[in-house]
Formats: C-alpha cells, sequence, structure tokens
C-alpha cells in the first residue's frame, strides 16, 4: 500500500503551501498528492483563498518531477465534459505522465447556485457523470469523438494531444452502489470516502465492491481499491497530543471524546501510525489518501510519516 496527500484549497491554502506540501511528499516517499475541486468554502468566506483545483493541477505539473497529481473528485458540472476532457489530457502531458483523473458528480449545492449551474437532483447528477465518462473516454481514444447523451453531447470533438497515458487513470470516490457500478465499468481506482473507510463500516463496502464487479463481470481484484483517511500523527507522542487537542478544542470535546467520535482517526505517532495502516493494505487496500489535520500541519506530518510510508507494502 502507499500513501497520498489530500489538500482542501477551500481551507485557505496559498500556492506556495500546496508546492511546498508536494515537495515533502515526494521526498517522503509519498505516490500522490490530490486537490478538493472546490470555487469557495461557504457564504461567509468572503476573504479566505480558494485555489481553482485544473489551474492548480497544471502549476504542480510543471513544479513537481515525481509525485502523481489528481483532483479528489473533481465534479463533473464544473466544466463542460468536452473541455474537462482537454483539460485533462493536457495536464497529463505537461505532466509527463503523472495525472491521476479522479471524477464525481458534484454535491456541494452552494456552489453551483451561486455560479450558475443547475443543481438537478443525485440520480440525475450521476447520470451526468456517466455521460462525461462517456465523452473523456471516447476523446482520449479515438481521434473525433461523437457521443449523444441525455444531458451532454459532441460531434467530431477533436482531443489533441491525447494524454500521456495509455490509458489515463480514471478514479471515482464515493460509497454508494451505484457510484461503485460506474467504477466497475470506466474506472482504474475507486476511492472510498471517509465514512465508508471506518473500520466498521470497510467490510461492507468492499463487498458491495466485489459485487459492482461481478454485475459488469469485471474481476474484482483489477479494480484498485483506496480509502480516504484522516490522520493527526506527530514524532514524538506528546507532539500528537498536542495537535489533536488543537482539534478537540474546535469541536468543543475533550480528547477522549473527540477520539471516541473519530473511530477511523489515524493517531499517534509512526509506530502507533504503522499498523493501523497495515490493516487496511492486508484487506486489499492498495492505495490511502489521508487528509492531515489541523490544517497547516501537513509538513509536519508528512515528515513525521516518511519513516514508515515505504514500509507498507
Amino acid at each position: 500500500m502507499d500513501l497520498g496527500v489530500q489538500i482542501e484549497p477551500q481551507f485557505g491554502f496559498k500556492f506556495a503551501d500546496v508546492l511546498a506540501i508536494a515537495t515533502d511528499a515526494e521526498a517522503a516517499g509519498f505516490s500522490r498528492l490530490w486537490v478538493s475541486d472546490h470555487l469557495f468554502l461557504d457564504a461567509d468566506a468572503t476573504a479566505k483563498d480558494c485555489l481553482e483545483a485544473w489551474t492548480l493541477l497544471a502549476a504542480l505539473a510543471v513544479r513537481t518531477d515525481r509525485i502523481r497529481i489528481g483532483p479528489m473528485v473533481t465534479s463533473q458540472s464544473y466544466r463542460n465534459p468536452a473541455l474537462l476532457a482537454k483539460m485533462a489530457a493536457d495536464v497529463d502531458v505537461m505532466s509527463g505522465g503523472r495525472l491521476d483523473f479522479g471524477v464525481g458528480a458534484g454535491w456541494k449545492e452552494i456552489e453551483y447556485r451561486a455560479y450558475g449551474y443547475d443543481f438537478p437532483d443525485a440520480p440525475t447528477r450521476v447520470t451526468q457523470l456517466v455521460e462525461t465518462l462517456e465523452i473523456c473516454t471516447r476523446m482520449w481514444k479515438e481521434e473525433r469523438a461523437t457521443y449523444r447523451g441525455k444531458h451532454y453531447r459532441i460531434e467530431n470533438a477533436l482531443c489533441s494531444p491525447k494524454p500521456a497515458q495509455r490509458p489515463l487513470p480514471i478514479w471515482i470516490g464515493g460509497s454508494k452502489p451505484r457510484v461503485m457500478r460506474i467504477a466497475a465499468k470506466y474506472a482504474h481506482a475507486f476511492n472510498l470516502n471517509v465514512s465508508a473507510s471506518a473500520p466498521a463500516e470497510l467490510p461492507d463496502r468492499l463487498r458491495d465492491l466485489d459485487e459492482a464487479c461481478a454485475s459488469v463481470k469485471r474481476d474484482p481484484k483489477t479494480l484498485l481499491r483506496s480509502t480516504f483517511l484522516i490522520a493527526c500523527v506527530a514524532k514524538t507522542r506528546e507532539r500528537a497530543d498536542a495537535l489533536l487537542d488543537q482539534l478537540a478544542s474546535r469541536q468543543k470535546m475533550d480528547r477522549a471524546a473527540f477520539l471516541g467520535s473519530r473511530p477511523g482517526l489515524v493517531f499517534g505517532t509512526p509506530d502507533d501510525a504503522l499498523p493501523r495502516l497495515r490493516s487496511y493494505a492486508s484487506r486489499g487496500i492498495a492505495h490511502a489518501n489521508i487528509m492531515f489535520q489541523p490544517y497547516g500541519s501537513e509538513r509536519e506530518q508528512i515528515g513525521a510519516l516518511a519513516a514508515i510510508a515505504t514500509r507498507l507494502g
């Protein structure tokens, strides 16, 4: 199992911050840097920066060397699917073939309303996701691509350059059976969301993934499984406790109550984290996408986990 870093630009990260995190993660042996695709945090975040995902990825493509990059996940609603296919192909080329194309149906209604996007019901957005995948995969493979769906269409659409990777890896995230079936048909990997990655939930969700693969006659072993984990780690237990106290105080909880409310939290020293992460690897999880909290401590926590990042196979 390898490790990735999840960044949420909506929490106010500067580009220099993200680049430094990516550089440290690369040096520490992390395999991927993921960024969420949001436009702002909330209605009150008028002065909080939020870097747009695909321009951020384009910049990272030319400022990093080895680490893989991608959106976890991009919203199919925010960009015309043909334009999204073109953008992804270009970022893959600029990165030298290091893009993982994470895509989802979209969910954050406040952003849709603010930016003037239609916000249909969830089943419709999932259908739009399927049409987006059809358009992207056709444009990445065919000289000229045509597709007519219920929501989206293209006519003799060109995509040149093609992605450097053939095929470009597709990642889909979530926990619902229909989304899993879509992943079984189109994706290289499926990223279980935070709730689905909790120890009590994980076995059932992995069985759901197996069933989704069976529904399209796919060998389940060919769909890479990834978990979305929250971590609060440090080189010493005292420092880990101090970071945890920051998180707990924000929720108006003490340390014990906070830990009880977060059964999936990766907490403590690297020696504490190693068996927790290995337990995921033993269940067939090939990638752990880690969001470090509290925000602003990412580089410190990456440095702590550098001691174990290459010991999870």
